[in-house]
């Protein structure tokens, strides 16, 4: 399995320390969709930031994990609309490029649904196994919905 790269930046662990709501959470608190250079941007934060948490800082890592995990689910599912609403004009070859990437980033976000759950239900003593093998599995599943969002995106 690959490992995202994740250079882990002071500025960004003082953002953790810092009163009021995280960075990563700004998609959520607003009525705005968030465009897609503000996921990208969130989805690196939460895995710089993640590194960081301690297993002290379970319950505010799962809440941030959570509304980054939330705010990509909704931009799969506008993707997959997206590419619903124009399969029509798809040439067979897109069609097809378009239904395994679909599949991939769908595998993608089920093993990172594994991986939170283990964060979830997981010990304190295998806080650091179970961070790990999350930030690697977000990290894939990410590089995933990139490239789906640059092939089929419209919000290029």
């Amino acid at each position: 399995m690959k490992i995202a790269p994740m250079i882990m930046s002071v500025g960004l662990s003082m953002v953790l320390l810092l009163p009021g709501p995280s960075p990563v959470c700004s998609a959520e608190t607003t009525d705005k969709k968030p465009s897609l250079a503000e996921i990208k941007r969130e989805s690196r934060e939460l895995l710089q930031a993640f590194k960081a948490y301690t297993a002290e800082q379970r319950d505010e890592a799962l809440r941030e994990t959570k509304a980054a995990l939330d705010t990509l689910d909704q931009r799969i599912d506008e993707l997959e609309e997206h590419i619903e609403k124009n399969w029509e004009s798809m040439s067979q070859t897109a069609r097809v490029e378009a239904r395994a990437t679909l599949k991939v980033l769908r595998r993608q976000r089920t093993q990172v649904a594994e991986w939170y759950g283990s964060l979830k239900s997981g010990s304190v003593e295998a806080w650091s196994q179970i961070k790990k093998g999350f930030s690697e599995a977000y990290g894939e599943f990410y590089d995933a919905w990139e490239k789906t969002e640059k092939q089929y995106g419209d919000d290029k």
